[in-house]
């Protein structure tokens, strides 16, 4: 009974708000927070299963699946559906924690924005346009002489094409000015590396964003983002 009362003093005087109800709302705004990006979490959930499978595999046997899942030339040629899919599945660099942060600043508010069937027809073309161009680019080098033959079997899994495509495309979300300064921003971001390296994910990332900025289209008919506020008077 002192133990009882103590907490209850406690209670009302740091936690005031804490009551047996507290945490059924809790847990009703979080639903609600996730339901309104189901494509979003569904991913997510893919993605920390996977990585929690990746940690549980050797070095030797981690590069044998992944390799069976790349979008290198090999792969697309051979089996071109298979790979698009499940590459976009396991995560090559970064914790899945650090996606999950990424996931909601970027693509819970553009789902929101576009509805799940135009944020995954967004993505979707990102991730296998820019994957066509940069494996094209890297053919063409190996067909050159630039680049090894062995270069057909490269390892190439990820979301990094999708996660820029949808960032360069919520340029469109925000008012100007700023979203001048945005496009700006990403443009630099994912351009820079091409002055430095040009490797085929560099030109696969940069491709990506421009993508993007072509799914135009796709936001019409999207809320206008919020006009500025007129000043004072």
């Amino acid at each position: 009974m002192r133990q009882r009362s103590r907490f209850t003093v406690f209670r009302a005087r740091f936690l005031p708000h804490l009551g047996p109800r507290t945490l059924p709302r809790a847990a009703a705004r979080l639903w609600t927070y996730v339901r309104r990006a189901p494509g979003t979490f569904v991913w997510l959930a893919i993605l920390l299963v996977t990585s929690v499978i990746m940690h549980r595999f050797t070095p030797a046997v981690l590069t044998h699946v992944l390799q069976h899942r790349s979008t290198n030339i090999h792969n697309l040629v051979h089996s071109p559906v298979r790979v698009l899919l499940t590459s976009a599945l396991w995560l090559d660099g970064g914790g899945w924690l650090l996606y999950f942060v990424v996931y909601n600043v970027v693509h819970v508010p553009a789902e929101r924005w576009l509805g799940t069937g135009r944020w995954l027809a967004v993505l979707a073309t990102a991730h296998i346009g820019a994957t066509y161009l940069s494996e094209g680019v890297l053919a063409l080098a190996i067909r050159a002489g630039a680049a090894p033959r062995s270069a057909v079997n490269t390892l190439d899994v990820g979301v990094s094409y999708a996660l820029a495509g949808v960032i360069a495309v919520l340029t469109y979300r925000l008012a100007a000015p700023w979203n001048y300064l945005y496009v700006l921003g990403v443009l630099a971001f994912h351009g820079a590396p091409l002055l430095a390296g040009r490797n085929f994910t560099d030109i696969g990332h940069f491709a990506s964003v421009l993508i993007g900025l072509a799914c135009y289209p796709l936001v019409r008919g999207r809320p206008d983002p919020a006009p500025p506020r007129p000043a004072p008077a």
